[in-house]
């Protein structure tokens, strides 16, 4: 890229972050406090939340005790060559074109993008360094990675790297299992809601006749009590923005919403599961086809599992209302000190508080 072009590119981002609207205030619930276990925490997601997934994953991997990535590639795919000897957004500028064409599309396959092997290194360095949790708690994960095979917005191959780079950080083969042999386009997975399966578009619902929500969570906990027909709890939509305080451009919307089951809400010490919306698939943009459809709910009320379904919003640098996994956020957006990582770590903390 050029000079020229390249400086305008980062004003144009610079002033597109000073343009971003303040959030509104209005009141809505807090986000409860209920004696959760916050050691037996997962994670799954989507497209860019199947990223955020992976790198919340690793971030704190002392606490997280398995992850879904559901039609996502390797952790730190989007990091450019020149992450760590420039700043600023420039920086998120050239992260989001290897994005697009080595991460999703695996157009840079000739160049050696997703490079497993160099990604495998950088996450060791970030380890020793301190920035994310040792890896000897990464490597007892269990891990579920699943890519339709009429996936063209994440291509299957980039989905096969994610699993090469799980087996190589050295997560044992039977810690993992990964599904392409389902017809879906890009999107969640369930037995009887959404489009036709092999679709992608809004809600980036499919119906496959493939309980996925009861694979990843199986893979992760092992085995499930029956699912409820109709979950019996509550899904809460609660304010975000006491979890965003002191964070500057965090992405993050006003609300989020959580499902708590009966039993949860009650005396029982419920685990946590994290289920991250993918691009143009949160609240505004589709409603809460995800939240309520995916059957996360439907499990979660009989096996102890409180669901968290944070939602990221829509900028003028961020459009699709994606999670960041090319660093629009600012340059930790890997590690713990990531916006979003710390202020969904919040959200973990308050869960796990003791009931009032």
């Amino acid at each position: 890229m050029r000079a020229a072009p390249l400086r305008a590119a980062i004003l144009a981002l610079i002033a597109a972050f000073q343009a971003a609207p303040a959030r509104a205030e209005q009141d809505v619930a807090k986000l409860p406090q209920l004696a959760a276990d916050m050691t037996q925490t997962s994670v799954s997601g989507i497209s860019s939340g199947a990223y955020m997934a992976g790198q919340f994953q690793i971030a704190h991997s002392k606490i997280v005790v398995g992850a879904a990535i559901i039609a996502g590639g390797p952790y730190g795919c989007a990091d450019s060559a020149f992450s760590d000897l420039m700043s600023g957004p420039g920086v998120a500028i050239l992260n989001l074109s290897k994005a697009i064409n080595g991460c999703m599309l695996n157009a840079l396959s000739l160049w050696g993008v997703p490079n497993v092997d160099q990604l495998v290194e950088k996450t060791k360095k970030l380890a020793a360094a301190g920035r994310i949790d040792p890896l000897e708690s990464l490597v007892t994960d269990r891990v579920y990675l699943f890519s339709g095979t009429n996936d063209r917005t994440v291509v299957p191959a980039i989905v096969a790297s994610a699993y090469a780079f799980y087996e190589r950080i050295g997560v044992p083969k039977e810690n993992l299992t990964f599904v392409s042999d389902l017809p879906a386009g890009h999107a969640f997975v369930t037995e009887a809601e959404g489009l036709a399966c092999e679709n992608t578009g809004k809600p980036y619902v499919v119906d496959c006749d493939y309980d996925q929500a009861a694979s990843v969570l199986r893979r992760i906990y092992g085995d499930l009590a029956p699912r409820a027909a109709t979950p019996a709890g509550t899904f809460i939509e609660f304010d975000q923005r006491p979890f965003t305080e002191g964070e500057t451009d965090d992405g993050m919307e006003n609300r989020g919403v959580v499902y708590v089951p009966p039993g949860c809400a009650k005396d029982e010490t419920c685990r946590i599961h994290i289920a991250y919306h993918g691009c143009a698939q949160n609240r505004a943009a589709t409603g809460e086809s995800f939240i309520r459809e995916s059957g996360y709910a439907n499990w979660a009320d009989t096996n102890r599992l409180i669901v968290l379904f944070p939602q990221a919003e829509a900028t003028p640098v961020n459009p699709q209302g994606c999670w960041d996994w090319w660093g629009y956020t600012g340059p930790n957006y890997l590690t713990r000190d990531a916006p979003q990582i710390r202020i969904v770590y919040r959200m973990l903390e308050t869960l796990a508080k003791p009931r009032t």
